[in-house]
C-alpha cells in the first residue's frame, strides 16, 4: 500500500490537482486522504533528488541558460506557541527565496536542466556559489562557451571568476520587452512617421508598442549578425525620432544580444533567449501556485525536481517520436 500511495502521489506533478488526486485515491482505498498523506511524495522523492544533484557532470554543455524563479518558503524561528493539545510548536516565518537553475544546451540541440539550488537573492555571491557547485560536480569551466541570461545582476562578475572562457548572451526577448518601460508616446500619436490619420490615443499606444516590439524582434531573427546589425540601423532610423529614450535604452549593451551568432544556425532559436528555461518555470509555477507556501526547502526542491523529471520525460518522448 505505501508503494501504491507513493506512485499515485507522483500524479500530482503531472498536473492532477490535489482534490482530483484525493478523489481518485478514494475510489481505490475507500477513504479520503489528508494533505499530509498526499504530501508524502516529497519524502519519497527526496533521496533520488539528492542523488541527482550530486551526480558528476561528465558531458559539459558548451552553452548554459541561467535564470531564477521566486518562491515562498516557511522557516522556523525561535518563538514558540502551544497548540490545543498542549504541545509546544515553533512559529514559522514566510520568506521569499529564489531557485537558481542552470540548463545545458549541446550542439546536437539536446537541452536539459543540469543544476538548481535555493538562494536568498540573485547577487554575485549566489551565482558564484552556483558556478562553484557546478565545477565541484565536474563541469569543465573551460568548455563553456556561452551563458544566456535575462541580465540578472551579479552574473557577469561570477562568470569572470568561474567561467572565464564564456561569453554572455543577453536574452533578446527580455531586451525587447524592456522597450515598453521607456515609451513616452510623444511626438505625435501615429505609430510611425509615415502614418496618416492617427487612431484614438489608447489604440495608437498599443499599435506603437506592437510595431516597435515586432521590429525589434525581427532584428534577432536575421540569419547572420551583419544582417541583424543592418536591421538594427533601420530600426534606429525609424523609431529614434519618435521614441528617443526607448531606442537609446534598447541600444545600450545590445552587443551582448548578438553573441548567439557564434553558434550554428540551427541553435539560434534555442539560445538567443532564456525561453527554454522560462517554459519550465511556467510549469513549476503552476504547481507552486497550487501549493502556495512550501513548508520547507526540501519540499520546494523536491517538487521542482519532480516537475523537472516530468519535463525531461516529455522532451525525451517528443524526441523519440520525431526520430521514430
Amino acid at each position: 500500500m505505501p508503494q501504491l500511495l507513493d506512485r499515485m502521489c507522483y500524479l500530482s506533478t503531472l498536473g492532477l490537482s490535489l482534490r482530483d488526486l484525493q478523489e481518485g485515491l478514494y475510489l481505490i482505498l475507500g477513504t479520503v486522504l489528508s494533505r499530509q498523506a498526499v504530501n508524502r511524495v516529497t519524502v519519497a522523492a527526496q533521496a533520488p533528488m539528492e542523488a541527482w544533484r550530486e551526480q558528476p557532470i561528465t558531458d559539459t554543455p558548451p552553452i548554459l541558460i541561467v535564470d531564477g524563479v521566486w518562491v515562498t518558503i516557511q522557516y522556523p524561528i525561535s518563538e514558540t506557541w502551544t497548540d490545543r493539545s498542549g504541545h509546544q510548536r515553533r512559529r514559522v516565518r514566510v520568506q521569499e527565496r529564489v531557485i537558481l537553475a542552470v540548463m545545458g544546451v549541446w550542439p546536437d540541440r539536446r537541452h536539459a536542466l543540469i543544476h538548481y539550488t535555493i538562494a536568498a537573492t540573485e547577487d554575485t555571491a549566489a551565482w558564484q556559489q552556483v558556478a562553484q557547485e557546478l565545477r565541484d560536480r565536474g563541469l569543465d569551466h573551460t568548455a563553456v562557451q556561452m551563458v544566456v541570461s535575462d541580465g540578472t545582476k551579479g552574473l557577469q562578475s561570477a562568470m569572470k571568476q568561474h567561467l572565464p572562457e564564456a561569453r554572455l548572451q543577453r536574452c533578446t526577448v527580455h531586451k525587447v520587452r524592456g522597450i515598453a518601460r521607456y515609451l513616452s508616446y510623444q511626438n505625435g500619436c501615429d505609430i510611425a512617421p509615415s502614418s496618416e490619420a492617427a487612431p484614438p490615443p489608447e489604440d495608437s499606444r498599443q499599435l506603437r508598442r506592437t510595431a516597435m516590439s515586432s521590429a525589434a524582434l525581427e532584428i534577432f531573427q536575421a540569419p547572420t549578425q551583419p544582417e541583424a546589425e543592418q536591421r538594427l540601423a533601420a530600426f534606429v532610423a525609424t523609431w529614434a525620432p519618435l521614441e528617443p529614450k526607448a531606442v537609446k535604452t534598447f541600444q545600450h549593451g545590445i552587443k551582448h544580444c548578438f553573441t548567439f551568432y557564434q553558434c550554428a544556425a540551427d541553435l539560434h532559436p534555442l539560445v538567443r533567449s532564456t525561453n527554454l528555461l522560462e517554459r519550465f518555470f511556467r510549469e513549476f509555477r503552476a504547481k507552486a501556485d497550487e501549493i502556495g507556501t512550501f513548508p520547507n526547502e526540501d519540499s520546494c526542491l523536491t517538487v521542482f525536481h519532480l516537475v523537472m523529471v516530468r519535463e525531461h520525460a516529455k522532451h525525451d518522448r517528443m524526441s523519440i517520436a520525431k526520430t521514430g
